[in-house]
């Protein structure tokens, strides 16, 4: 397509008013200075009263001072993204890319069965291609009871589908879309309300059969009997210690994979890579990286999708709004991640543990894409294959999708299986670079974050779409114990990032634009950002108990008159 004739697939808009917060922001420094030189200038003498007091809060303001400065990289330079899905149909609908969606689940009793196929039918449910799509659940306890109700929604699907397609349903979690008593829709006639409630009856059954397994912790013998899968599963499995076990319950190149009104289904896999307790497994990074592995060899998809098994799809033309991004023929050659806000469902209108992340997904993300991209958060995001597998960037990366490409393979499902089952193994990792250059990077418990830095590093571009209609949508901590866990395992582990060999400060130094390099740096402070906040907490009003003075004192010609009228 010439140059003449481009048409772009998303545009990119500078955030609003965006000269009034400059220069709201140069004020502000004004006072931050103002203020330094306060504490500066009246400090008490040597063996004055509160002289201690006064260093630390100095102390306390130079650091505020400090973080301010390096929030403002997040809020500079915000920008927003708008895709045109309708001309990504019209030039691309024919030569679209395979999708591969990842949803990982490592507990079945935090992680209840009915949450997770909850999200996996959202994701099979998108309105794309199903012979382009392929969802694959990496369940990390290797559990029968997951594997039971993946099984249930397979079957599931073939009426699911096909409901969401003819009443263009939103959302697709069955869960989040039925919980209402009538149709959330008008205009469907009598016919829509009788289907309604043949697919409400459908899968509270469905519901109601996993609910009862999972509560008695065993499979039904008859399921048992029926299905050959769970012979993977042996008197001598247990969470960490097991086989791999994989099964493709849909192939979508199988012509008898297809739903009730004979429409071909995406392929959907089941995979427990294999553990034993003398090794270890990295985690949530280790679970990805066997996916990567596996899905090369039984789908192959250059876009990768990954989903925490509790953030279902809010919107089925998210993967099209996705790929505006890697499509664009002028613009995408250098994109290599797609981060969509983290949003959830539960949150409450007070919030009042800040659970819904709203400063970060509708400012602060604005502004790392501004700079050169979004962090990489875990979910929620889509990757190209070749970058995730460490693929450096250079002026030939830019992808012709329009050439054709047919995954093909010549192996029966049950060759492909055993075939594939080796690349999930405790031992396939040894003597490679796999959590090293290649894949979710191992070390540290915010893995999705320094993987992400690892790619911007290497050239690469992410992109921060922010739709009104939210993309996805989880369930945040509800409890004060569960927002301080969460909190706690973010800032650790992004201090841990500042101290490690990925640190942003000396890592990224040179290799991304110093707005983001200063971005990354303000995620990592969150732990230090603490002690100064204790301090101002807590000093303070104990010096003010002891009559020390540590802010200046407020003088106007009312006060003084009303000191005049009591004397």
């Amino acid at each position: 397509m010439g140059s003449d004739k481009y048409i772009p697939l998303f545009e990119t808009k500078r955030a609003r008013a965006l000269v009034l917060y400059r220069s709201f922001a140069v004020t502000l420094s004004v006072g931050i200075c103002l203020i330094l030189f306060y504490r500066v200038s009246y400090m008490p003498k040597d063996g004055e009263e509160g002289r201690w007091f006064w260093i630390g809060l100095l102390g306390a303001d130079l650091w505020f001072g400090f973080y301010w400065v390096l929030t403002q990289a997040l809020r500079w330079n915000q920008v927003h993204r708008l895709t045109f899905k309708d001309r990504l149909s019209q030039r691309y609908e024919k030569f679209l890319p395979r999708v591969d969606v990842f949803v990982c689940t490592a507990d079945p009793t935090i992680e209840p069965p009915t949450m997770v196929i909850s999200t996996v039918l959202s994701a099979m449910a998108y309105d794309y291609p199903p012979e382009k799509l392929a969802i694959y659940l990496s369940d990390d306890a290797g559990s029968d009871l997951t594997f039971y109700a993946l099984l249930e929604a397979s079957i599931f699907a073939k009426q699911w589908i096909p409901y969401c397609k003819k009443f263009n349903v939103q959302p697709r979690s069955p869960a989040a879309y039925l919980v209402s008593k009538s149709p959330p829709h008008d205009g469907g006639g009598q016919s829509q309300t009788r289907d309604f409630l043949a697919i409400k009856k459908l899968y509270r059954e469905m519901e109601d059969r996993i609910e009862t397994t999972t509560t008695l912790g065993r499979i039904p013998e008859e399921a048992r009997l029926k299905h050959e899968g769970f012979s993977q599963w042996d008197s001598y499995s247990s969470k960490r210690d097991h086989d791999t076990i994989l099964k493709i319950l849909i192939d979508s190149k199988d012509p008898c994979s297809t739903d009730i009104d004979g429409s071909a289904l995406p392929t959907l896999v089941y995979l427990a890579r294999e553990k034993r307790p003398q090794h270890f497994h990295n985690f949530k990074a280790g679970a990805m990286n066997a996916l990567i592995r596996v899905s090369s060899k039984i789908s192959n998809g250059q876009i990768i999708l990954n989903l925490d098994c509790d953030m279902y799809s809010n919107d089925p033309l998210t993967v099209r709004d996705a790929l505006c991004f890697f499509l664009d023929e002028e613009k995408s050659h250098d994109i290599a991640f797609v981060q969509f806000p983290q949003c959830f469902a539960n949150v409450t209108k007070n919030d009042p543990y800040g659970s819904s992340l709203r400063v970060i997904t509708d400012v602060e993300f604005h502004g790392t894409d501004g700079c050169g991209g979004p962090l990489y958060i875990g979910t929620g995001c889509f990757h190209r294959r070749d970058t995730l597998c460490g693929r450096e960037f250079n002026q030939d990366s830019k992808i012709d999708w329009k050439k054709h490409d047919d995954h093909r393979r010549q192996q029966s499902v049950h060759e492909l299986e055993a075939e594939v089952k080796t690349l999930a193994s405790c031992t396939f990792e040894q003597n490679t670079q796999w959590g090293n250059e290649m894949g979710l990077k191992y070390g540290c418990p915010v893995e999705d974050v320094i993987t992400g830095l690892s790619i911007q590093c290497k050239g690469w571009k992410s992109a921060y779409p922010n739709p009104e209609r939210k993309a996805f949508l989880g369930l945040a901590p509800s409890t004060l114990p569960q927002v301080l866990v969460q909190h706690k395992r973010w800032s650790e582990g992004d201090f841990q990032i500042l101290l490690s060999k990925y640190s942003p400060a000396w890592y990224a130094h040179g290799r991304i634009s110093l707005g983001l390099q200063l971005g990354y740096c303000c995620y990592c402070l969150w732990a230090p950002n603490c002690l100064a906040t204790l301090y101002y907490s807590i000093i303070p009003s104990l010096c003010l108990l002891k009559g020390i003075s540590l802010f200046p004192q407020v003088y106007t010609s009312i006060s003084v008159q009303l000191q005049l009228v009591l004397v």
